[in-house]
């Protein structure tokens, strides 16, 4: 029986059939999940934007794993186009799709914009992955408990909220509210997705990895940066354990539509995965809906829940 406190991944049970897609699996916490679920029999695709990366990442895993089914997907979520064709290329190759990880992000970037014109950590980190889901969605629903499972992030606290006025950051432009902007969506997005899915197959859940040593503050100035490569040791953790939340959302077999996941230790930073609470604006209905709304009418995707 898992453990309710310390859950780890040899609590996973056996994946074996289960089709696994994860963005942005290529490294760090996408990785270290793909490596996890691989290990307990699951097929996983690496969906990723760098296929060279990508194919370092499914050796790696092969070279582990002798036995387990690997394939890559390109995938940029910085683009609608190559999310449509990506979404057609996996429904094409797949039948049934058991989870969808939506993992990938980008984070305190400075000010760009995607193919779209879409400000790039909202476009990449949720509009992207909207999306995504809505054009695999399909390939979830018929098969008995399906699950999304949507990386957000401690930054969706981070002076976070959805600026309807100026989605796209084009009056002014803050990294840090930027991206908490886009890591509150992702919740919003969740709990949204999770209340059409009710009476499906299918549940969707969130998760965070707290603090964790990963490649994700790559694009931050300069000084925070080697900041953070002074206090890391002390304040974050591995990306093995980073991913923890993830995996224990997209496979302990008592998870409930909805939960949020992320690390038991102090503030949230460090430690085994647990249910932890998200912001009090992040649970507000009416901007859920809202955004849902304006999501649907930017990239033209059209989920098949009601």
């Amino acid at each position: 029986m898992a453990s309710t406190t310390k859950w780890n991944t040899t609590d996973i049970p056996d994946q074996a059939g289960r089709v696994a897609v994860i963005t942005g699996a290529n490294t760090g916490l996408g990785l270290e999940t793909a490596k996890a679920l691989a290990a307990h029999g699951a097929h996983v695709v690496l969906a990723v934007r760098n296929t060279e990366k990508g194919k370092a990442a499914a050796d790696e895993i092969t070279a582990a794993h002798s036995s387990v089914d690997v394939t890559l997907q390109t995938l940029d979520l910085s683009s609608l186009d190559s999310i449509q064709r990506a979404s057609d290329e996996l429904k094409s190759r797949y039948e049934k799709i058991d989870l969808l990880i939506n993992n990938a992000g980008v984070m305190w970037t400075e000010k760009s914009t995607t193919a779209d014109g879409f400000e790039l950590q909202f476009g990449t980190n949720h509009l992207g992955h909207y999306a995504f889901t809505g054009l695999l969605l399909d390939r979830l629903l018929p098969v008995e408990g399906s699950r999304v499972v949507t990386v957000s992030s401690i930054g969706h606290r981070l002076r976070a909220a959805i600026h309807f006025d100026d989605l796209q950051w084009e009056r002014s432009y803050d990294r840090v509210a930027a991206y908490g902007q886009s890591k509150l969506a992702n919740l919003l997005f969740t709990y949204e997705l999770q209340r059409r899915l009710v009476g499906t197959n299918t549940v969707a859940l969130a998760a965070h990895p707290g603090g964790s040593n990963t490649e994700l503050a790559r694009n931050s100035p300069l000084w925070v940066r080697a900041i953070f490569g002074v206090v890391a040791p002390l304040l974050t953790q591995g990306a093995d354990m980073g991913a923890l939340p993830t995996l224990r959302a997209a496979t302990d077999p008592a998870v409930l539509g909805g939960q949020y996941y992320g690390p038991d230790g102090f503030a949230e930073q460090r430690g085994n995965p647990k249910v932890v609470a998200s912001s009090e604006q992040s649970y507000d209905l009416d901007l859920q809906r809202r955004l849902w709304s304006v999501s649907e009418g930017l990239t033209g995707v059209i989920f098949p829940v009601k």
